[in-house]
Order: C-alpha cells, then sequence, then structure tokens
C-alpha cells in the first residue's frame, strides 16, 4: 500500500460501512454498551461479525475461560437486543495469546476475518472494531497479510502518548499481537485509554434517568453498571467509564478529535517508543462527551 492509499484509508467514511466487532465482552461492562450501540447505528454500520476475545483477570480462570464468556455473553446481549439473527454471526477467537510475533494463534474468529476481507471489494474496505487484546486481529494479518490492503482497524487500546506508560488492560494482555497490528502498515484507528477516552464516564444519576424503565436492555446496562460500580468499592458519588463506546463511534459521527501520527512501537515493558519514519496511522486525542453520551442514550432507549 502506497502512502496515499494508507492516507486514503484512514480518512473517515461517509457513508454505510461493512463492520465486524473483536471484543471480550465478558470483561467489563463497556463492551456490552459499545455492541449495543454498534446494532442501533444501522444508518452508518452494516454488521458482518462479532469475534469474542480472550482475556485474563479476575474475571476468568484465563484467556480460553475469558474467550469462553464473552462468547456467551455476546449470545445474551444480541438477545436482549432482540438481534438473535446475527448468533450465526459470532465466533469464538483464539484460546491463548501470540507466543511471537511470526506465529498466528489458531481461531474460527480469525479465519473468519481472512476470509471476509479477501471478499472485500476493492473500493469498500472491512471496518474491524476491536475492543479488547487484539489478538484475533493479529494472528488475521499474521495468516495472511494481504488483508491489510481490505481493513481499516479501530483500535482501544494503549494509553495516550503523553501517560507514563502502557500498563492498559488491552494492550499488555498481548504486546506481541499489539506491536504486529503497529507494526505491519494495516490501516490503523488508535483510541488510547487514559489521557483520551477516560473521558467517555457516565454517572448513577445519569443512567437512572436515560436508561431506566426504557426496555430490558436498558435495565440490564443500567444494574450490571452499578454492580459494577458497587463491586469495585465506589462511593455513593460514582462515575464509570464505558470507554469502549467510542470505538464504534469512530465511524458513527462527529464526536471526537484525530491526527495523524507516525506509528509508535509498543515495546514489552510497557512503554512506547517512537519513529518518525515509520508509516502513519490515526490517533484520536480529544471525545466530545456529551455529545456522543446522548447519541448514546437515545439509541439505546428506543
Amino acid at each position: 500500500m502506497t502512502q496515499e492509499q494508507l492516507l486514503k484509508r484512514l480518512e473517515k467514511p461517509k457513508g454505510p460501512v461493512d463492520v465486524v466487532l473483536d471484543t471480550d465482552t465478558f470483561n467489563e461492562i463497556d463492551d456490552q454498551y459499545a455492541l449495543s450501540y454498534l446494532l442501533r447505528s444501522p444508518e452508518r454500520l452494516r454488521l458482518q461479525a462479532v469475534y469474542a476475545a480472550p482475556f485474563w483477570n479476575e474475571k476468568s480462570t484465563g484467556p480460553e475461560d475469558g474467550m469462553e464468556k464473552s462468547y456467551r455473553e455476546i449470545l445474551n446481549v444480541l438477545h436482549l437486543l432482540g438481534e438473535d439473527r446475527y448468533i450465526p454471526q459470532v465466533l469464538k477467537g483464539s484460546r491463548q495469546y501470540l507466543e511471537g510475533e511470526d506465529k498466528p494463534a489458531e481461531a474460527p474468529a480469525a479465519r473468519d476475518l481472512v476470509r471476509r476481507a479477501l471478499g472485500q471489494p476493492e473500493d469498500s474496505p472491512l471496518y474491524v472494531v476491536a475492543i479488547g487484546a487484539i489478538t484475533n486481529v493479529a494472528s488475521a494479518l499474521l495468516m495472511e497479510p494481504a488483508i491489510r490492503e481490505k481493513i481499516v482497524v479501530v483500535w482501544l487500546g494503549g494509553h495516550a502518548y503523553s501517560w507514563p506508560d502502557t500498563k492498559e488492560f488491552n494492550m499488555q494482555q498481548d504486546v506481541a499481537a499489539a506491536r504486529v497490528v503497529f507494526g505491519c502498515g494495516v490501516p490503523l484507528v488508535q483510541l488510547p485509554c487514559m489521557g483520551v477516552v477516560s473521558a467517555f464516564a457516565a454517572t448513577g444519576p445519569e443512567l437512572e434517568h436515560w436508561l431506566r424503565g426504557k426496555n430490558a436492555l436498558c435495565d440490564y446496562l443500567a444494574d450490571l453498571t452499578a454492580r459494577e460500580a458497587e463491586a469495585c468499592g465506589m462511593g455513593p458519588c460514582w462515575s464509570r467509564v464505558i470507554w469502549d463506546v467510542t470505538a464504534v463511534a469512530w465511524l458513527t459521527g462527529d464526536f471526537m478529535e484525530d491526527c495523524l501520527t507516525p506509528s509508535p512501537i509498543p515495546q514489552y515493558d510497557h512503554r512506547y517508543s517512537f519513529d518518525p519514519t515509520r508509516h502513519f496511522i490515526r490517533y484520536v486525542y480529544h471525545i466530545r462527551r456529551d455529545k456522543l453520551m446522548e447519541d448514546l442514550f437515545r439509541k439505546l432507549a428506543k
């Protein structure tokens, strides 16, 4: 891909686009909001598939267990949305992280991404919205490097470049996968967490006012968020980041500011290195929080 072609792919699309979502849905509560928001934005997004991503924390016994739990939670959210028709397009992702930067992790999700990407028309890339460890996407790129010319990756991962480290959950789970995606030249939009999309947080009173009682999905999200806040030991005045929504929102409207920058190099010591000669990516540096929150609540409450 020439630089001219890369820069064109990094422009925000103006019309409806084909999208796949790669998500560790059981990890936190924001993935559920992101999946729901995507399906409630059919005027801009045509969902093609949903991939379950691996994760490992106190909610799972390992990456495989995290992926399996995420797979089941995707099905649960689709049912609450009344969108069971998408269940055949939900695929399980990798059961492990990359063993190295040249060896893909085999998974139905990665194989499906390769197949779908290669089938895309030349002038219509497949947008890969990733809101978990980027193992599945990196594996697909390693399986078939030619898909770089057929996809655009929109990833919520890492922290702002001004942040002192890159110890962000999605990036630190699989640094090898992050290095593959940042280094291979695929068109990439990065939404950093701390310092940028950390501004996208919802409060308890907002959820009660805008979501409570609107429909079964809204009640589920409000309850889930309140339980998460309580489990985290938050006090009576709390806000909870639902930042995964922003990765979807890059495609749905004018909700953020971004710029072109040379692709950083995620290092295994949880720092970035920078080389001004590397290819460009698009870097989001500001979220219009209130405008996006209004759009999110309005669509979820339908």
